[in-house]
């Protein structure tokens, strides 16, 4: 593969569509639970969650560049618009035989609020565009959650992503105090220069990008003006998010590496969802250029994606790093789960003609820093 193709646009379509294809078209067909492969951990038993996994998490990451008008050669992958409401709609549907789990166990909340923010980053394509009977059942199944109480961790951030997905949706039994309590909490587990603890105690993982700087600065965003305690955060949540964002660049090697640290490493690429998520939003602080994220996020893509045995031999995700490396998957990992490396591809909602996409290829900091060139030096936040 050139490396001005493996560089652009049509690459990320590519591996986007790649992860996609097989997901949807099963739902399409309502025949998810009869062909996805269930891949988890000995001893576990995760199939009542695996495949609202794979819907959720996939439409988590595609939903930028769904909800965007498609221009030029995407024009001919509009079907996917379609085929998502589809996967929607059998997922929710109480009469298909691929509807999810939304009410059984703990782990629904997780997953029924990466729905509930793809939802939300595509507002016109995946509601707007769903009939009367297909939104009743979607607003059923988020409410489904309610009934249990999330974890007291990033967990937090899933029942307040529900919440402001209801609210967005015209709800008006929504709920400002599962909101007001996450908000409020996690902002007692910062820890500083862009770090939130998840929980009471820290970690080292990805959960400020997976989770916790996403969530929280689309539910500002979401509901922020709903009440001036909230809205007097907003900027604060968005300076740590493009705080931490700054850290994941520096995080990738030259070849596009970043460190196997910590859990849920079976997610992939999706570890750079922050970083992701500001070029989307068009506001990455002041040391990153557009071109430098574009750059340095193929490379992770390409090492994370691009392994061998990635993918089964009928296109569905396996468990690995890079690869198919069964042992990094925790208990509650399991095919569905890995689709979380979706998130990478956020920018695409961004118009083919934008500088993310159209800047000549940069070197990112690593990169420069290894081969002896200068590169800015990094300064701590200071809220």
């Amino acid at each position: 593969m050139r490396e001005e193709i493996a560089n652009g646009r049509s690459y990320w379509i590519n591996m986007m569509l790649q992860l996609a294809t097989p997901v949807l078209e099963a739902l399409e067909k309502r025949q998810l639970k009869d062909s996805m492969p269930l891949e988890m951990k000995k001893g576990t038993n995760r199939e009542k969650f695996t495949h609202l996994e794979a819907l959720a998490r996939l439409l988590a990451g595609m939903a930028p560049w769904l909800e965007n008008d498609a221009e030029g050669e995407e024009a001919t992958l509009s079907s996917y618009r379609s085929l998502a409401r589809k996967a929607i709609d059998a997922g929710t549907d109480p009469q298909s035989p691929d509807y999810m789990n939304f009410s059984d166990d703990f782990q629904p909340i997780v997953d029924t609020a990466f729905l509930a923010q793809a939802i939300l980053r595509a507002p016109n394509q995946l509601w707007e565009k769903l009939d009367m009977r297909m939104q009743q059942n979607v607003i059923a199944a988020l409410k489904a959650t309610r009934t249990r109480k999330p974890f007291f961790s990033n967990w937090l951030l899933f029942s307040a992503m529900i919440e402001a997905a209801l609210f967005k949706l015209g709800e008006k039994d929504w709920d400002p105090v599962r909101i007001d309590f996450a908000i409020k909490q996690l902002d007692q587990w910062y820890l500083g220069d862009g770090v939130y603890s998840d929980g009471p105690d820290f970690h080292y993982d990805s959960y400020n990008s997976f989770v916790i700087h996403p969530m929280l600065v689309d539910l500002i965003e979401a509901v922020g003006s709903e009440y001036p305690d909230w809205q007097k955060r907003r900027s604060t949540i968005i300076k740590r998010s493009q705080r931490y964002a700054v850290i994941q660049e520096r995080l990738i090697s030259p070849e596009g590496t970043f460190p196997p640290v910590g859990r849920s490493l079976a997610y992939r690429c999706g570890a750079f969802q922050c970083l992701a998520h500001h070029a989307l939003r068009n506001d990455l602080p002041e040391e990153l250029t557009s071109a430098q994220v574009r750059s340095c996020l193929t490379a992770v893509m390409r090492r994370t994606l691009n392994a061998p045995n990635t993918f089964t031999k009928d296109g569905w995700l396996t468990v690995g790093f890079a690869g198919h490396q069964p042992g990094v998957g925790e208990p509650y990992i399991s095919t569905g789960s890995t689709y979380l490396c979706s998130v990478i591809f956020l920018p695409l909602g961004l118009s083919p003609s934008h500088q993310f996409w159209s800047d000549p290829e940069t070197e990112w900091t690593q990169k420069k820093a290894w081969s002896g060139k200068d590169f800015p030096i990094d300064h701590a936040l200071h809220d």
